[in-house]
């Protein structure tokens, strides 16, 4: 049937229909749902209690790059601080966690549920996730999306960009929350492996493009990065906190990305 009509549909308006198809699939079904939903109102409503709750202070937002392993985490103990993806790896060697916990990739969220769920500190996770998150109260579901228009928002409790990368989803939830300094490190902006960007493949064994080994390690299903499109998002970031008059600073060690003003990490303490 669906070949039929393909042949007999003009190409500009199958296209057309195919797009509003799919964005109803990827987006709307789960409005619809996010309505109906006792837990997303509840998300909200804690979205809403952040809102300039660090109003003025510093954060540190903690990438999951090699450098890290260059960089003096220990200075972060008394940090207020985002945790990225699977940096829990690190919490036991480091003798304390972030103070925040932010994720919206798919593949972490599927393959990490269990690991994620456990750990007891505020996680800001997508709404597309939710069905791996049930029943944990620590969880606050975010309406993010990788589609739509490329933009940044300053209030965490609407839609949110993922501007191809989860860094750029903390940056608007720091942003939301009054933070008036914005650290980054370990966002090492570059990787060993290659290929498509956005593409989804499976590690074949240690991964070289994180601080540890089994942060993707074999078996694990993974994208590759779009490091031109997190640039796009990372201007609309420097954009909006130079516009609020707010500082945003690079304190990566060695790191290649090059939008924002560099800092010398072990100055800042």
């Amino acid at each position: 049937m669906k070949q039929r009509l393909k042949r007999i549909v003009p190409a500009p308006l199958w296209d057309l229909g195919s797009d509003a198809y799919w964005g109803w699939h990827n987006r709307g079904r789960h409005l619809l749902a996010r309505t109906l939903s006792p837990r997303w109102a509840s998300s909200r409503r804690q979205l809403h209690s952040y809102r300039d709750r660090h109003q003025g202070q510093r954060c540190f937002i903690i990438g999951n790059g090699p450098s890290l392993r260059q960089t003096d985490l220990s200075l972060l103990r008394s940090e207020l601080t985002f945790g990225l993806n699977r940096i829990y790896l690190l919490f036991p060697e480091l003798g304390f966690t972030t103070t925040y916990l932010v994720s919206v990739n798919d593949l972490v969220l599927e393959q990490c549920a269990d690991e994620l769920k456990a750990l007891a500190l505020p996680k800001f996770i997508t709404w597309r996730a939710r069905r791996w998150f049930t029943g944990d109260p620590r969880t606050i579901f975010m309406d993010t999306d990788y589609t739509g228009p490329e933009d940044f928002s300053p209030d965490a409790s609407g839609r949110l960009f993922e501007g191809f990368t989860v860094t750029y989803v903390a940056l608007q939830l720091a942003y939301h929350m009054g933070f008036e300094q914005v650290v980054l490190v370990g966002v090492d902006h570059s990787f060993v492996t290659q290929g498509p960007a956005n593409t989804a493949i499976v590690s074949q064994g240690d991964d070289p493009n994180h601080f540890a080994p089994d942060y993707f390690g074999r078996g694990f299903k993974w994208q590759l990065p779009d490091l031109a499109g997190s640039e796009r998002a990372y201007q609309l970031a420097k954009a909006a906190y130079g516009a609020a008059g707010r500082r945003l600073v690079d304190a990566t060690v060695g790191g290649k990305l090059d939008v924002f003003p560099k800092a010398d990490y072990k100055s800042l303490f």
